[in-house]
């Protein structure tokens, strides 16, 4: 993995543009989905895909491929539209989303192609995703395992177990990342059950931990860049400081965005700004 260019930066930001207005467009076209989340994760799953991870569109299922854990698996819509973006869907699939019959369900399964693991249940993403690195250092193998977690979901008492883990078996092969938009269904984070300080409670446990602004590709392609070099031992975290309900003006850091569906002049609004930023960035 290289240093991104301005150049590639320049083409994630665009990518990310991309992938953002086509969430909303199946959204709305459904009917349903987890607008918020969804949204303030696009720049993180931008980056993984298209900056990070070995896989192959071509060839899904290659042993030597990086795994990727979506197990905030409610939002699932910026994962199915990123996975159309690198080529493991095509839009004609992507466009029945809610629709009958349909293979992408409101969470991850793995009969749709680039998904590793059936999730949402939250709390359990960590878990597998430990099993994958572990699987990976006895056979020797180099790929690596990335886990993308809710704050909200943080709660959970089996992502500490998992936690201990990681660092019990000396993983760093394992990059989890937090999506810190300080939001969940039902309020603020620290109102529902507080989880500052969240850098010293994971250091605590044994990880390498590092805190970011989440919907700033610069800083994601650096930070990613940067732990993939450290074979100290350590598994790592990512607290991903983000916008819940991010590049939609009337969404962002609202809690009702957590589920939710616009209107169709909310949804002429939410396309025009994204637009915006295509046009700035193309």
């Amino acid at each position: 993995m290289s240093k991104a260019s301005k150049d590639e930066i320049q083409q994630l930001k665009l990518q990310a543009e991309k992938i953002r207005k086509r969430v909303i467009q199946i959204i709305y076209s459904s009917k349903s989905g987890h607008t918020g989340g969804s949204l303030s994760s696009v720049d993180i799953e931008t980056v993984l895909y298209f900056h990070v991870m070995n896989i192959d569109p071509a060839h899904p299922a290659t042993p030597d491929r990086d795994r990727f854990i979506l197990s905030k698996g409610h939002s699932v819509e910026a994962l199915y539209a990123t996975l159309e973006a690198k080529g493991f869907i095509d839009s004609r699939l992507l466009d029945t989303y809610g629709h009958y019959n349909t293979i992408l369900a409101g969470h991850p399964t793995r009969k749709v192609p680039g998904i590793e693991l059936n999730s949402g249940a939250l709390g359990h993403g960590l878990s597998a995703g430990v099993g994958m690195a572990m699987a990976a250092k006895m056979d020797k193998k180099s790929y690596k395992t990335y886990v993308l977690m809710g704050d909200g979901e943080q709660g959970e008492g089996s992502i500490y177990e998992a936690a201990m883990a990681a660092s019990h078996y000396k993983l760093d092969n394992l990059v989890a990342i937090i999506d810190r938009n300080y939001l969940q269904i039902s309020g603020n984070t620290e109102n529902v059950m507080s989880l500052d300080p969240m850098q010293e409670r994971w250091e605590a446990f044994g990880w390498q931990v590092v805190e970011i602004d989440g919907n700033d590709i610069e800083q994601l392609t650096d930070t990613f860049d940067k732990l993939s070099l450290d074979t100290n031992g350590k598994p790592k975290l990512i607290i991903a400081r983000t916008t819940k309900g991010k590049g939609v003006s009337y969404m962002e850091n609202v809690a009702k965005w957590h589920h939710g569906v616009p209107t169709e002049e909310q949804y002429q609004q939410a396309i025009n700004e994204i637009d915006e930023r295509i046009n700035q960035y193309s």
